[in-house]
């Protein structure tokens, strides 16, 4: 990934919704100005959700989203359905299409779904070139092209100013942060992890001083400079051997905790780790990754935490894992939830993860402020925030 291209977690997602036959495929054919989706007469021709990531003006970068129809049928219908309910989790803004039969009941259910879920949506009205309904305020035809332009800039008027940083807002120019990044056999060749790509940007964005090094230079590094640095940033797998190397008088914390503050869930995942301590034997806990990257041997949500966990908490502790875009619907047998930083996901799908566990009175926390706690330097991971006067936590 560039250091200039905007990730896709970044992107605001914004997905269509409706019946089958309503020209949605049409409508962000339309909008795109490109065959992103297959259209034809014949209902349920979208079988799966379409993404397509682009920059579309005057929104800037976005992932656009076709959906199968809601009214699908039978049992693949049903699955259909499914999957397009759960693009509605990380759906920033919402787009159901109508024809020129005017809002249906499932309609209905659509919208309140999406206030339900705190959702901004607009109503279109896709066949104005036939249709005579006039209750929807927005009308448009993908045949003539009639009233696109004036759709993208009020689903502009829907789009959110994102203005957080990762660890800029924490740093100033004539600051010097060192970043450690392990290169192992998990590491991807030839390039880093998106977490460290997205804290360099916003490290030159402020024009402060970034060193990129491996667990085994830090020594060296401090030893070589000749003003200590503001802040040391590492991997949270070496967090251990990196906060012994370290000295307590510099500020240290991780990339996934940068990340849990960056998506806006810091907070719960702070309470939400004390909980290990209740754990018992043949409790589960889900491990869950925004991702789906190869597992290694030693992977660190597969293998290191769950070992970790077993050995802080002296128990006997079933785990379970997800990843990707799947996340389970049923929470109830779990005790705790620990998610990865979510780098790979938008915040709304984050949120709705975090949201869903608090709802069902399972702590949810992530990786690296579960792995600070059972090696007790949770408190200093903390402190770059309170330095700054910053009430996340």
């Amino acid at each position: 990934m560039s250091l200039n291209n905007t990730p896709n977690a970044n992107r605001v997602h914004i997905a269509f919704f409706g019946k089958r036959n309503v020209g949605k495929s049409s409508l962000v054919n339309a909008i795109t100005n490109q065959e992103l989706s297959i259209v034809s007469d014949i209902k349920g021709t979208t079988t799966d959700p379409v993404s397509k990531s682009m920059e579309l003006l005057p929104i800037g970068p976005v992932v656009i989203i076709d959906t199968p129809g809601i009214d699908d049928e039978g049992m693949l219908g049903s699955l259909r359905i499914k999957k397009t309910k759960q693009i509605l989790n990380r759906s920033d803004i919402a787009i159901l299409v109508i024809d020129e039969f005017g809002i249906t009941d499932i309609d209905k259910e659509l919208i309140d779904l999406f206030i339900k879920k705190e959702i901004p949506y607009l109503i279109v009205n896709n066949k104005a070139d036939i249709s005579t309904i006039d209750e929807i305020e927005i009308r448009v035809s993908s045949t003539t092209k009639e009233g696109i332009e004036e759709l993208k800039e009020k689903i502009g008027t829907l789009v959110k100013i994102n203005d957080k940083k990762i660890v800029a807002d924490l740093i100033e120019s004539k600051d010097t942060i060192i970043l450690v990044t392990p290169i192992d056999e998990s590491a991807p060749k030839g390039r880093l992890i998106l977490p460290q790509v997205l804290t360099i940007r916003d490290i030159l964005d402020v024009n402060a001083c970034c060193i990129v090094i491996q667990e085994d230079k830090i020594k060296d590094t401090l030893n070589n400079l000749k003003t200590k640095p503001k802040l040391v940033i590492t991997d949270s797998k070496v967090f251990k051997s990196v906060s012994k190397d370290v000295p307590s008088d510099i500020l240290l914390t991780s990339f996934s905790i940068l990340m849990a503050r960056y998506k806006g869930f810091l907070d719960t995942a702070v309470k939400g780790v004390r909980s290990i301590e209740s754990l018992k034997d043949n409790d589960i806990v889900l491990i869950s990754e925004g991702c789906t990257h190869h597992k290694q041997c030693e992977d660190i949500g597969s293998v290191k935490i769950p070992k970790w966990l077993r050995s802080y908490t002296n128990k006997n502790i079933n785990i379970e894992t997800s990843s990707g875009l799947s996340f389970p619907e049923d929470l109830s047998k779990y005790s705790l939830i620990i998610h990865c930083g979510g780098c790979m996901l938008n915040e709304r799908e984050v949120l709705y993860r975090m949201k869903s566990s608090i709802d069902a009175g399972i702590p949810f926390t992530n990786y690296g402020t579960t792995i600070a706690y059972m090696n007790n330097i949770l408190d200093r991971s903390l402190e770059i925030f309170e330095d700054e006067n910053n009430n996340d936590v």
